[in-house]
């Protein structure tokens, strides 16, 4: 079994259109189950995103949802988390630090990720570079709070180490559009198996990339099995079966 992370639906702002192509990928790569985000949420409207995403989710059984949430709109935020929670079809919360403005240690971030943590689930938070010690220090100082850092700090792998070494709340997923040798690995050598996930960018990446880097990483059989699923779907509350 695979379940993906970080996975979007919906079309991108460039001139082809691969939305149809979310369910194309899964069946190619053998993913079982894709924790998506409205790409329109993420990069113009997270309110109409949203709505959209509640509506294509009905009756879809390989899907589930993250509520997008822009951290300079709160009100948005409150209405749109208390609304498409219950519904069981949304599990988490995406923010995307950059699209936003808002980086994670910014004020606004404190208190949407305040908000994820009384929701009571967790928050894939785009990172880069060192900002993962930024989103590591937020969700120490939240309680209850649990983060998955989008791309492990992407070319700052190594912050990611420390940031997760930092906070037994931090999850690490993979996903990011360079392949530097040795990456997964060094990460999973080094960091808490139980807190690595499997996240592939998909629709905006191939899910190639993803598959390719864990696949280099050579992992134990145990291992592997945290990563492509286990982890996943005790973060998420997921009752599954391989």
């Amino acid at each position: 079994m695979i379940i993906d992370v970080h996975a979007h639906w919906g079309p991108w702002f460039f001139t082809m259109d691969v939305a149809a192509a979310n369910l194309t990928a899964m069946d190619r790569y053998g993913i079982d189950l894709a924790i998506v985000s409205a790409t329109e949420a993420v990069i113009y409207d997270a309110r109409a995103g949203n709505r959209a995403l509640a509506g294509w989710l009905t009756g879809q059984d390989r899907h589930l949802g993250y509520v997008t949430v822009n951290p300079r709109r709160p009100a948005d935020a409150e209405r749109d988390l208390r609304e498409y929670l219950p519904t069981g079809k949304f599990v988490g919360v995406k923010i995307h630090t950059d699209y936003t403005g808002s980086p994670a240690s910014s004020p606004q971030t404190r208190e949407a990720l305040a908000m994820v943590a009384e929701a009571g689930v967790p928050a894939l938070v785009h990172t880069w570079g060192a900002t993962v010690l930024d989103l590591a220090e937020v969700c120490r100082d939240t309680p209850g709070l649990r983060v998955i850092a989008g791309h492990m700090g992407a070319d700052g792998y190594a912050y990611a180490i420390e940031a997760a070494r930092g906070c037994d709340r931090l999850y690490l997923e993979p996903c990011y559009s360079h392949a530097p040798a040795g990456r997964v690995a060094r990460v999973a050598a080094a960091v808490d198996r139980t807190r690595l996930l499997f996240g592939t960018d998909s629709t905006l990446i191939d899910p190639a990339s993803a598959f390719g880097a864990v696949a280099a990483a050579n992992l134990d059989e145990e291992t592997a099995q945290l990563v492509a699923w286990r982890n996943a779907a005790r973060l998420f509350g997921l009752d599954l079966t391989p």
